[in-house]
Parts: C-alpha cells; sequence; structure tokens
C-alpha cells in the first residue's frame, strides 16, 4: 500500500458537496432507477460493472441533443476496440454545445453572465492575449460567426467526413472554425503555429484536408513570429487542398511595433484551382440559418496525433459521441464545471487539453482563453488574467506550477482570487511540493485537481471529484465508467500475451496502468489504418486484449469511520477513496538491478533543490545491466561541484532508496522537450545509446539533443 498521508490538505464543505454537479446527478439516480450509494467508490464500482445503465443515464442526466437508442448503448464483441457504442443513436457535436441545456435556445432568453455585463447575453469566450488584446463573445454572437463560416464552408463544397485543419494560436478564431467543422459533420484536426514546418506536415499530409484555417503569425515571449512563409509552403505541400484562409493575427507593416516583413499573402497557392483569402473575406458569405448535420454517434469528429519523437505522428481518430459524452462527465461531474464558471486552462490548439476545454461550452460555461508565454508580458500574468476575468477553474501544466515555485511567485500576496474554486495539473506528475506551493502560496481554499490521461483517450482516467478531500501527492480518484487497474509487470513477464486477461490486479505496490473493459472515448481507429494494425500495436500487444496506457503507478487508500451512515445521504459521498499516485511513463522506468523505478520519484527530490531547474533521468546500458543517469539544467550562475552533487545524491538516498540514487550526474544547459513541453526521455535516451531520433521536428528544441550526444563521462565507469 502507497504511504498515505495521514490527513488531506482540503475538504470539501457541506455547501461545496450539496451544490456540486454529482450531488444533482446522485439525487437523479435516486429518483430514476432507485440506486443509492454511500460514497464515491461504490458509484465508481457501479459504474464499471453496469456499463451500459452508466454511460445511458449520463446521455438523459445531461440531456443531450441527438436522437439517441438507450436501448441499444453498447455492443460487446471479441475485441476490445471493435465494440460499438450507441449504434443506432445520431447527434451533432456542435449543436451540443452551442445550444446546452443550460442556455436557452431563445436568442431573447439568455441568461446575463455572472458580472451583470451591459451585453445581455451570456458570455462564451473572453480570448486574451499577451500583446494586452482583449476579445469576447457570447453565445448569440459565437453562433452568427459559426452561421457564416459554416455557410462558406458549405459554398466550398465541405462535407461530411471532409478533413478541415488549423494552424492557430489559441483564439476565438479557432473555436469557430472548429465548431463550424463539426456543423456539417466534417472533420477537426490542429496544430499549433511554433510547430515546425515539417512537424506540421508530417501530420497534415497524412489527413489531407481539403480547407486549411491559419494565421499569418503568433506573439511569444514579446516577439511577434511571422509565419506567412511557412504556411504558404506547407499549403502548397498538401495536394489535396482547395482553399487556405488567412486569420491576420499580427499586424504586418507600418502598424507594427516591431520590424517584421509586410504581408505579402498571394490571392493564390502555387496549384491550379487553389485559393487564398482571409478571414473577414470568407465570413462575407450570405449567411444561411445555421444547420446540424446528424452523425452516428462514433463517426469520426478530431484527428489529434502522438507527439511523434520516434517516428511519424499517429494520427488518432476520436469521435463524436465518445468525446461529447466522456467530456461532459469530467467537465460536470468531475470538474464540477457550472452555468456560471469561468474556466481557463493554459494549451494551444496542438494539445488535446484545448479540445477538452473547448467542451466546457457545453455546460454553458464561460471560457477564458490565452495566447502567448505563461510570463509575459511579466511572471504573474496567468494570475492576473484569473483575477481580473473572475476565473473559478484554472488549469496549467505540472511543469508550470513547479516553475512559478521555483520563481518564488507568490500570487496570493498580489491577487484576491476570489472567485477560484477549482485548480488543475496535467502534463506530467505534479509533484507533492507543487500541492504545498499552491495551497501555501495561491490559495488555500480550493479543490486541487491533477489529472491523467492524454491524447489517446482524449480525457482522463484519474482526475479530480469536488466532493472528495485532496491528499497531497495523489490523483483523487478513478473517473467514473474507467476500469482501471496496475498490473505487476514481473507477473507480465511471466506470463503469455494470451493469459494476460487473467492477471491480479494490484491492491498494493507499483504497477503499468490498465484499462480491463472498453470506454467511448477510447480512439475509434487512426487514421489510414484499415487493417487496425497501428492500433493494435499502440495499446494491445502487451497484454491480450486490455489497453495497456504506457503510466506506472499505484493505488492509495483513505477511510474514514463514520458511524451509522445512511447510505441515502448523499453527502457522505466522501467517507473512502481510493486515489492514485504516478510514477511516470512505463517506457522511461528506470531498471538497475532488475528494480524499476518510475523517473517521477526522482524529479520529485532533485527539483527541490534550488540550484536545480530542471532534470531528466534515463537509464543507461553498462555491463549487462543498467545504470541511472541524471542530467540537470542548473539556475544561473550555478556550478555543478562536488558538494552539489553530494547533495542531490543524499536527497535522492534519503528521501527513496539506494537503487534510486544516479550513477553519473551531468549539468546540461538545455532538456529536450515536445511543442506541448513534455520532457522526452526516450529521445534522450536514444542519443545517449547513439540511435538515431527520427523525427526531430515534434519537438519544441531539437538542438538540445546535441547535448546527450557521446559524452565522454558515459564512457567511464
Amino acid at each position: 500500500m502507497a504511504a498515505q498521508s495521514t490527513d488531506p490538505i482540503w475538504t470539501p464543505s457541506q455547501a461545496r458537496i450539496d451544490g456540486s454537479n454529482i450531488a444533482r446527478y446522485l439525487q437523479f439516480l435516486r429518483d430514476e432507477y432507485s440506486l443509492k450509494f454511500a460514497h464515491y467508490q461504490q458509484l465508481h464500482l457501479w459504474s464499471i460493472n453496469n456499463t451500459a445503465i452508466f454511460w445511458g443515464s449520463l446521455v438523459r442526466f445531461f440531456k443531450l441533443k441527438g436522437s439517441f437508442n438507450l436501448n441499444r448503448i453498447f455492443v460487446e464483441k471479441d475485441c476490445f476496440y471493435h465494440c460499438q457504442w450507441f449504434p443506432d443513436s445520431t447527434l451533432n457535436f456542435a449543436e451540443n454545445l452551442l445550444y446546452p441545456d443550460n442556455i436557452s435556445a431563445n436568442e431573447n432568453n439568455i441568461s446575463t453572465d455572472n458580472n451583470n455585463n451591459a451585453n445581455p447575453d451570456k458570455l462564451a469566450i473572453i480570448s486574451c492575449g499577451e500583446d494586452g488584446r482583449r476579445a469576447q463573445l457570447s453565445y448569440r454572437q459565437l453562433r452568427e460567426e459559426v452561421t457564416r463560416i459554416a455557410a462558406a464552408m458549405r459554398e466550398l463544397g465541405i462535407v461530411k467526413g471532409d478533413r478541415v485543419a488549423g494552424l492557430l494560436p489559441n483564439c476565438s478564431e479557432a473555436i469557430v472554425a472548429m465548431l463550424a467543422t463539426t456543423s456539417i459533420g466534417a472533420i477537426w484536426s490542429s496544430c499549433s503555429p511554433d510547430f515546425g514546418q515539417q512537424g506540421v506536415l508530417d501530420r497534415f499530409i497524412q489527413i489531407q484536408p481539403k480547407l486549411l484555417f491559419a494565421c499569418n503569425g503568433y506573439h511569444y515571449a514579446g516577439k511577434q513570429i511571422n509565419i506567412n512563409g511557412k504556411v504558404h509552403s506547407i499549403a502548397n505541400a498538401l495536394p489535396d487542398l482547395s482553399t487556405l484562409v488567412i486569420i491576420p493575427y499580427l499586424k504586418l507593416g507600418a502598424e507594427s511595433e516591431t520590424q517584421v516583413p509586410a504581408d505579402t499573402t498571394p490571392s493564390s497557392l502555387d496549384r491550379d484551382r487553389a485559393t487564398v483569402c482571409h478571414w473577414q473575406h470568407f465570413c462575407a458569405a450570405i449567411p444561411r440559418s445555421l444547420t446540424f448535420e446528424p452523425v452516428a454517434f462514433s463517426d469520426p469528429l478530431y484527428i489529434l496525433y502522438s507527439s511523434g519523437t520516434t517516428g511519424m505522428p499517429k494520427c488518432i481518430v476520436h469521435s463524436v459521441g465518445g468525446t461529447l459524452l466522456q467530456h461532459v462527465k469530467e467537465l460536470a461531474l468531475h470538474t464540477d464545471v457550472q452555468v456560471d464558471d469561468r474556466i481557463f486552462y493554459y494549451t494551444t490548439c496542438g494539445w488535446m487539453m484545448w479540445n477538452w476545454l473547448i467542451s466546457s461550452l457545453s455546460q454553458g460555461a464561460t471560457l477564458v482563453l490565452f495566447d502567448g508565454s505563461p510570463f509575459h508580458p511579466h511572471q504573474q500574468i496567468l494570475f492576473e488574467l484569473a483575477d481580473t476575468e473572475n476565473v473559478s477553474i484554472f488549469g496549467a501544466s505540472a511543469k508550470y506550477y513547479a516553475t512559478c515555485d521555483k520563481a518564488q511567485l507568490r500570487p496570493a500576496q498580489t491577487y484576491e482570487l476570489s472567485n477560484l474554486k477549482t485548480m488543475l495539473s496535467t502534463g506530467s506528475t505534479l509533484s507533492h511540493e507543487s500541492y504545498d506551493y499552491i495551497y501555501q502560496y495561491i490559495k488555500q481554499d480550493i479543490c486541487l485537481s491533477s489529472i491523467c490521461g492524454g491524447t489517446d483517450i482524449i480525457s482522463c482516467f484519474m482526475l479530480g471529484m469536488p466532493t472528495l478531500p485532496v491528499y497531497r501527492g495523489e490523483l483523487q480518484c478513478i473517473g467514473l465508467g474507467m476500469d482501471v487497474a496496475f498490473i505487476n509487470s514481473e507477473d507480465v513477464a511471466t506470463t503469455s500475451i494470451a493469459n494476460t486477461q487473467s492477471l491480479t490486479p494490484l491492491t498494493h505496490g507499483k504497477g503499468d496502468l490498465v484499462c480491463r473493459q472498453p470506454f467511448p472515448s477510447m480512439p475509434t481507429g487512426f487514421w489510414q489504418d484499415p487493417e487496425d494494425r497501428k492500433y493494435h500495436n499502440a495499446y494491445f500487444t502487451r497484454f491480450h486484449n486490455i489497453w495497456a496506457h504506457g503510466d506506472y503507478g499505484e493505488l492509495t487508500y483513505h477511510y474514514i469511520n463514520t458511524p451509522d451512515i445512511a447510505i441515502d445521504n448523499i453527502t457522505n459521498i466522501c467517507i473512502n477513496q481510493v486515489g492514485v499516485i504516478i510514477h511516470g511513463r512505463s517506457d522511461a522506468v528506470l531498471n538497475p538491478g532488475g528494480v524499476r523505478i518510475g523517473t517521477a520519484e526522482i524529479y520529485r527530490q532533485v527539483e527541490k533543490i534550488n540550484a536545480i531547474q530542471e532534470s531528466i533521468a534515463i537509464g543507461q546500458k553498462w555491463h549487462d545491466d543498467v545504470r541511472v543517469i541524471l542530467f540537470v539544467r542548473l539556475s544561473e550562475g550555478i556550478e555543478l561541484d562536488t558538494p552539489l552533487i553530494s547533495q542531490i545524491k543524499q536527497v535522492i538516498r534519503i528521501n527513496t532508496t539506494p537503487r534510486h540514487v544516479p550513477a553519473k550526474i551531468i549539468a546540461v544547459t538545455d532538456i529536450p522537450k515536445t511543442i506541448s513541453g513534455k520532457i522526452v526521455e526516450l529521445a534522450v535516451r536514444n542519443v545517449v545509446h547513439g540511435i538515431p531520433v527520427t523525427n526531430q521536428d515534434a519537438l519544441a528544441n531539437p538542438e538540445a539533443l546535441t547535448l546527450f550526444a557521446d559524452l565522454a563521462e558515459l564512457r567511464c565507469e
């Protein structure tokens, strides 16, 4: 059993519990299904043992728009990923976001926004940038924008199943283009404009978009980056592209504050019948009434991409219904997004958290967007944004919070953050120390939810719950309907793949994260993978008919002894809790002397030391074994001398085990990361072993890989 804190670091108030969406859902289950649960673990167990009833209850509870046959919810097949969800049901994704049940479809009867703004419409999007820009759209205005773009798309001949791509900043135009695309039943796919040209082509050339929305440039850390040339080169390399729509995000030319080339956008591409137009001209089409194309539950909605650091990115196809149903469950029940909430997540259009954030429109909430560096024009810009825009749900990467801690930022001393009720973290493991930092220096009365899932499932396996306590260093719970377990890797090694379904899940100790039952948001497949070979190899080669997610972690247990519990009392939801600790990626697990060590266990200790900004650990093959190598990026003015090396080793040894202590500690000036900010242990391991990293365009800083090549320190004891 994992070591546990004796007391939670946050416990929800009775008012928070009673006012939550999950409390309303439990009441719904009692009223409509005569079901009563004493605590969350009972609810979770029911949700995975009654698959069809559970997912069908969500359709009813959230009043999803569409034609749903709740008599055929789940058709199981012999193969995990060939199961069918809601096979006789149809819906439209955009309709469910543009006309959420709690925002009236009557344009003259939309509830006012929670700031009593003079605009009578409920705000849908507030879009901000590091350059000081701010714009907003009400739900009415958002519908009008989508109506115009959808009409223009239809005039171009965009139909159900066509691919539409975006190379865009995190701005309202990206959301409008996505919603217009999905209203027609076409498929949306996007990349962030900071992707390299080849990185974009590696993705888009596989899916062959017919229409591309792109910006002329973007802002980052005080710089204006003009990408006109890159955009046109990309467009010219896409043979099926008929139209390129340019969003003039940068002010280029004489009015620009910095010297950048003037806009030289041509009126056509280098191929026949492919044209270029600006967003304003594209929007000038005579708007028709907005119609929503009914599509099958399992029809494709999004194409997302794997990081592509070990080869060409995989094109992961996610379904309309699976994405919507999973997202409303996670946003409303697990994150407690309500109609008066303003939700912010620091993300780009190239990370699945953008797709997840946008689905908050389904709850009638207001999205707060930010484009640019999270530390420009000053280090606390995101907290200033949260304070100014009355953000109630704030999300960022674990690395962001660790960086704020290292920089000794103290938001609570500067900002009230009075509306803030929930903080979210993902992208990597949120360290125990980051929990301390957030509660001490940002806000005490918040539900801090570390969430874990990924692009593969466009959602989460483990995440938060506003009615459960928060324990230091732990994810609060396993998601409803997700049959998650951890499996002992040593047992796996001695069991044939065909027999892995009989493996006993771990109740104590560390293991590999698996999901034992299908779930709606699993991919429907990979693009251009008709026999599902790539799909199978990605998730099902380790265990027979069991999803292997690639994370390494363990369960934790907390019991609150409450006598004479009335099982129909919804406030007793927090009496029993099973949480999760993630120790890193399975494929990055270190194995010195045959002992498996999660890299996050080392990072947590090393990054306590003020002299170290960040670190990356790999296993180096050495004398028929593996030795742990730790690379550290030091704070400015610090040298990696003998005392510092001794301090690092001592901190690791005292707080973990002697096996965790690295054999070598080496200073580097940079650590390679993906464009979404994740460190790439496998790429560094390959470089150390002389194995080429074939797809460096997937990295934000590929030049950093050279720092790890052919190091003299790694050729000796």
